[in-house]
């Protein structure tokens, strides 16, 4: 990974300027435009025109934004310093159509083709899933086919949604038809709740996912379903997408498909610090609906795992 050519510009310091005040950026960072170019680009997708329930999604990445505000620049469950090993930047937001979903989606691929020139990894806000399509369809022009490590209570390999290919329900069927993910290495995890059919399940074996429940997380333990994780990945170029869903209703309520029965957020920040040593080529963070969220639980909880993402993107 190309290195920053000078040190690090990291938040501004609350000490200074109170954690309130002054612009939200994603943890008080620096602009991409100040720094020019960064090894990690923050950027937000307010589009959710792909929703098939509660629509808001496009409000997450201002919400998620606000509650990062509190978030402080060392991580000892890691030990690392992730806006002082690299350089990280908010790059705002990728504009995308809001009623047309076609046009949205070569929009965001386009725009992050475009950002990717001033930043060698993103992790995008959304938004709701369906930018997970665009997103790694940059990533697969830059790596060939990655791992997708998905954490979701829903599988979103589905066909169609009242005849539309493309809705937040189907961006990984979608990926897997255009050769975009590898299909050996790929997983979702934290998936519970009732299905259409038993042959959703067959389908999505098919498109090259293998599953760690949310029964088994609960049954086994985390570090079974990280063992899980680690051995289906190996060391292919990971892919990172995660459904704020996938978190209980009790963690995240302001989402737009809720599930009864989901992962806890110290489940999942445990899960993705035992990422660390993979080669995360990006991430999403998607389906953050304000709207629904209460003193911000979920903004919290999706701004700590964007967090612990930048986090295990630090070089070791």
């Amino acid at each position: 990974m190309q290195q920053s050519p000078t040190e690090p510009q990291g938040p501004v310091d609350a000490s200074v300027v109170p954690r309130f005040a002054g612009i939200a950026t994603f943890a008080r960072l620096p602009r991409l435009d100040e720094v020019g170019r960064a090894d990690v680009a923050v950027a937000g997708v307010p589009f959710d025109s792909g929703v098939s329930y509660r629509p808001g999604a496009r409000f997450g990445p201002s919400h998620v934004r606000e509650a990062s505000r509190l978030l402080r620049p060392y991580n000892p469950a890691q030990d690392v310093f992730p806006f002082g090993a690299q350089q990280v930047a908010d790059a705002g937001d990728l504009v995308a159509n809001p009623f047309d979903i076609s046009a949205a989606v070569a929009e965001i691929e386009a725009g992050a083709r475009e950002l990717r020139k001033s930043a060698d990894r993103l992790v995008v806000v959304g938004g709701d899933h369906t930018i997970a399509l665009p997103l790694l369809r940059e990533v697969a022009a830059q790596h060939g086919p990655v791992a997708v490590l998905h954490f979701d209570a829903h599988l979103d390999t589905w066909d169609t949604y009242f005849g539309a290919p493309t809705t937040h329900g189907t961006p990984f069927r979608r990926a897997s038809e255009e050769g975009l993910i590898d299909l050996t290495a790929s997983m979702h995890v934290g998936i519970r709740g009732p299905l259409y059919a038993k042959s959703d399940l067959e389908d999505d074996a098919l498109l090259g996912f293998a599953i760690v429940t949310s029964e088994f997380v609960e049954e086994y333990g985390v570090p079974a379903a990280v063992e899980r994780i680690r051995s289906r990945i190996g060391d292919k170029p990971l892919y990172i997408s995660i459904d704020i869903d996938v978190l209980d209703p009790a963690h995240a309520p302001g989402t737009g498909t809720p599930e009864a029965g989901g992962l806890t957020s110290r489940e999942l920040l445990r899960m993705l610090r035992s990422l660390a040593d993979l080669r995360i080529v990006g991430a999403d963070v998607v389906e953050v609906a304000p709207a629904y969220d209460h003193a911000q639980l979920t903004a919290v909880a999706a701004s700590h795992v964007v967090y612990e993402l930048l986090s295990a993107m630090v070089p070791r």
